[in-house]
């Protein structure tokens, strides 16, 4: 879909996502879904608003993965 989105699960990358990679990737979705890069000052709000549900959405998923062989967050 957006190239620009990389993979955020282990095993994929080594640690758990950050706020920041999830805000990024959730900003570019926003992005791609609206057609735009930045949005009008009238758009400001409702755009802000789609990249807060979309990253809490996404953390939200990441949270609830179940991903084989991918370690568990105590270490084993």
């Amino acid at each position: 879909m957006c190239r620009s989105i990389k993979t955020l699960r282990p095993p994929v990358i080594p640690e758990k996502a950050s706020e920041d990679e999830i805000r990024a990737a959730a900003l570019q979705y926003v992005r791609k879904v609206s057609g735009f890069r930045a949005p009008a000052a009238h758009n400001r709000e409702v755009f802000d608003r789609a990249v807060d549900a979309v990253a809490a959405a996404t953390a939200s998923l990441l949270d609830d993965l179940q991903v084989r062989g991918a370690r568990a967050a105590s270490g084993g």
